[in-house]
């Protein structure tokens, strides 16, 4: 696990979509998994940035997103098919053919039949390349929510009153706000060859503090990320604040910078 502590939100977006750009150049046909909400939409403008500068290009990239509410329709400005194509799909190269996204609106399928097509999907993509996470305040990622199984699949899941509370800002007052999502499970993420996880701000401290030096628990889904081989915290200094080693977290940054230069 590597902890990487910036400054701001602007310095967590721009690393990480420098790590991004790095995969695609190095290998266009990456599988990417992408995530919404309000974090990773800087790390979205700045790859916006790049493929219009020309240096990054999304042409044969495949990108299958975590989640996706149930209960309103892809062309709904809430979903998060208008969220991926309003914050990114719509402004790069990429073909639709190649993004996806978990839904239960197809007729004559169940959500299980709906889950399982998904993680095949995957499959036959040859697996995803580098999973982006945000984290919830309760330690959500995805919406896999606190005493999720972690060998879950792809399936539906009921959001904790709490995730409905955080996410109310996003939805008019008397406006249908969805309790139900389908979602990535916990095992899906852990498949994945590479994970970064975004944080900024002061709320994110705690989910932070006990994915990185908590126990392993179901309790806090995020934890589960101790288990991946190669996934990388980008936090801003108040997404970091309640990290009881992040002096050594900064201290390997330095070493690691160091042996980079050399």
């Amino acid at each position: 696990m590597e902890v990487i502590i910036l400054e701001d939100s602007h310095a967590v977006a721009t690393l990480s979509a420098q790590r991004i750009s790095d995969l695609i150049n190095k290998k266009p046909t990456a599988v990417l998994g992408l995530a919404t909400g309000s974090t990773p939409i800087a790390l979205y403008q700045k790859l916006i940035s790049l493929y219009q500068q020309g240096t990054l290009s999304f042409r044969h990239v495949v990108t299958f997103n975590l989640d996706e509410y149930i209960g309103i329709s892809p062309n709904n400005p809430q979903s998060y098919h208008a969220f991926m194509k309003r914050e990114l799909f719509d402004s790069i190269d990429i073909q639709p053919h190649n993004s996806h996204l978990p839904t239960c609106e197809r007729a004559g399928e169940t959500s299980c039949q709906v889950g399982a097509a998904y993680e095949q999907a995957i499959a036959e993509a040859g697996g995803i390349d580098l999973q982006v996470l945000g984290i919830g305040s309760n330690g959500h990622i995805g919406f896999n929510e606190p005493s999720s199984s972690l060998v879950s699949r792809t399936r539906v899941k009921t959001l904790t009153q709490a995730t409905v509370n955080d996410n109310n800002r996003l939805f008019e007052e008397g406006e249908f706000q969805p309790r139900l999502a389908m979602t990535m499970g916990i095992a899906s993420i852990l498949d994945s060859q590479q994970v970064i996880l975004l944080a900024t701000g002061a709320q994110k401290a705690r989910a932070v503090c006990n994915a990185i030096e908590g126990p392993l628990s179901a309790m806090c889904p995020a934890s589960a990320l101790q288990l991946h081989k190669q996934v990388t915290f980008i936090l801003d200094e108040a997404a970091a604040s309640k990290l009881e080693n992040h002096h050594y977290y900064r201290w390997v940054r330095r070493i690691n910078e160091s042996l980079e230069k050399n």
